[in-house]
């Protein structure tokens, strides 16, 4: 058996895939928490847990489990999938599932599977979500919307947000 391609190990790629995605639920867990006006040990204690533990899934630092994310997504009036929601929505969908049998070449080939997907924290896309999300973040941001929905007047709001958009146009288009 004199196979000259380099092995790779699968659990390295799907360990940097599962801190990726650690990391975007807990900045989602940190965006809804401020846009509430939640400080991290009122949702400690409203989770039962300390005010480090939730600083801990902000970072992505520890994992969130199923049953915590459900009581995480309670706690912050949200449903779950708020916390993938503009996860790696412009990725390939080959890349997301590499690894899985419906991907792979059959037994019995004499051709492994030659493609590798993409490092994560190199994806394009990716880098777009994470600046996308620290823009998300900023207190100028947070305050932005905390004052458009203190406007009771529907209509009125969506007539702000057109105002908003057609300055944030650029000029060529005016």
């Amino acid at each position: 058996m004199s196979n000259t391609e380099p092995l790779t190990d699968p659990a390295a790629t799907i360990s940097t895939h599962a801190e990726t995605i650690d990391a975007h639920v807990g900045k989602r867990i940190r965006l809804r928490r401020t846009l509430l006006g939640l400080s991290q040990e009122k949702l400690g204690e409203a989770l039962g847990v300390t005010f480090q533990q939730i600083q801990k899934y902000e970072r992505g630092t520890n994992r969130v489990g199923a049953s915590r994310l459900y009581d995480i997504a309670t706690a912050l009036d949200v449903p779950i999938s708020f916390f993938f929601d503009d996860m790696l929505s412009s990725a390939k969908p080959s890349a997301l599932n590499h690894g899985f049998a419906e991907t792979r070449k059959p037994f019995g080939t004499s051709t492994p599977c030659a493609t590798t997907p993409p490092a994560l924290p190199s994806n394009p896309s990716l880098k777009a979500m994470t600046d996308e999300q620290d823009m998300l973040a900023r207190k100028e941001t947070l305050d932005l919307v905390r004052a458009y929905y203190q406007i009771p007047d529907r209509d009125l709001r969506q007539k702000m947000l057109e105002l908003i958009q057609s300055m944030a146009r650029p000029s060529a288009t005016r």
